[in-house]
């Protein structure tokens, strides 16, 4: 843990002026990203984020400096959203048709460039909606890791989930997309 991080979790602790709010401020955005891309109602994730920051606050004390601070609030987040897809019963994810397991895979190349991809317009906009029909937690991991550009250890300390399955889920993830852009679309990034 940083010492930024560790005085700021001080003056949270100490009820200094502003220090929670600085909190917030410096970590909104992440708790956005997580939450809005579980939810995926802009309601909801504001309500979502509201929650998160109340745990926060209230488990603050519980927060051992293993991990750094953005981490431990992104698993927070993450925690709160995956409660909230548990009690609307919905999927979470969906490993699809023939998918016996999540084996490692250590090689996420794919022939499937989800930047490049990205950048051309059209291929966005269908992209955009592709990936906003994905299954929670697929659409979630892909967007930390290539949009946000968060590593997968990053990501595994937020979702608790272990490295190997997280690259699964993404090089299963992209390879889903890749060929409904393919079918659909006639799109072949």
């Amino acid at each position: 843990m940083s010492h930024q991080d560790r005085q700021l979790v001080e003056a949270v602790l100490a009820n200094a002026p502003g220090a929670f709010e600085r909190l917030v401020r410096e970590h909104q955005a992440l708790c956005w990203h997580i939450v809005y891309r579980m939810a995926r109602h802009p309601e909801d994730a504001r309500d979502l984020c509201q929650e998160t920051f109340l745990r926060v606050h209230q488990h603050l004390r519980q927060y051992r400096h293993e991990s750094s601070l953005k981490s431990w609030i992104g698993r927070v987040a993450y925690n709160v959203a995956l409660r909230y897809l548990e009690r609307k019963q919905l999927v979470v994810f969906d490993l699809g048709e023939g998918d016996d397991g999540l084996d490692p895979i250590e090689n996420l190349a794919d022939g499937f460039d989800l930047e490049t991809a990205y950048a051309d317009r059209d291929i966005a906009t269908r992209l955009h909606q592709a990936i906003e029909a994905l299954p929670p937690l697929q659409r979630t991991l892909l967007t930390l890791y290539h949009l946000d550009e968060l590593s997968i250890d990053e990501i595994a300390g937020f979702t608790g989930l272990a490295a190997g399955t997280i690259k699964s889920h993404l090089f299963r993830t992209r390879l889903r997309l890749r060929q409904q852009l393919e079918t659909a679309y006639g799109v072949s990034p």
